[in-house]
């Protein structure tokens, strides 16, 4: 048995159908080909798919798609400005905030809703909000170092 939802997911609106056992990170990489969402723990704890959903962050692995039916869904996909690199994204690279790659785009994600609700946030802020990413290589530093600098390019970006 299959149920009818529709989503935004990256500004596109897509109407599909979905068993209702399937999860939100399932019907991205599967269904729609947005592999930027990544699979790790499949229980909620280290962040690798985390997406925005309706501007908040969520465990996708988590979220059955029937849940987010009538809802607005941004991936690592959507966080890029007209094919460029977001200034998270540039200063994730920048700094060396990434290694593996594999924990990068909920990070990214989580960094996104952050600085989209708090445009100047201190490292206690930064860390508070990316506590719920796991990260086995960088330490953290270089992340917190790029959500700061992602957050004065923003900043200054807004200004013009």
């Amino acid at each position: 048995m299959t149920y009818e939802i529709e989503m935004t997911i990256n500004d596109h609106a897509y109407e599909l159908s979905v068993e209702p056992r399937k999860t939100l990170l399932a019907v991205l990489r599967d269904r729609l080909g947005l592999t930027g969402t990544k699979e790790g723990c499949s229980t909620g704890d280290c962040g690798a798919c985390t997406v925005l959903m309706d501007g908040q962050p969520v465990t996708s692995c988590l979220v059955l798609a029937m849940q987010a039916n009538g809802r607005d869904i941004t991936t690592v996909e959507g966080v890029s400005e007209e094919g460029k690199l977001h200034p998270i994204q540039e200063a994730m690279v920048g700094l060396g905030g990434l290694q593996c790659g594999f924990c990068t785009p909920g990070i990214i994600v989580s960094g996104f809703a952050l600085l989209n609700d708090l445009p100047d946030p201190t490292e206690d802020e930064i860390r508070r909000a990316l506590a719920g990413n796991l990260c086995r290589c960088t330490g953290y530093t270089k992340v917190v170092e790029a959500m700061k600098r992602a957050a004065k390019e923003m900043r200054k970006r807004s200004r013009k």
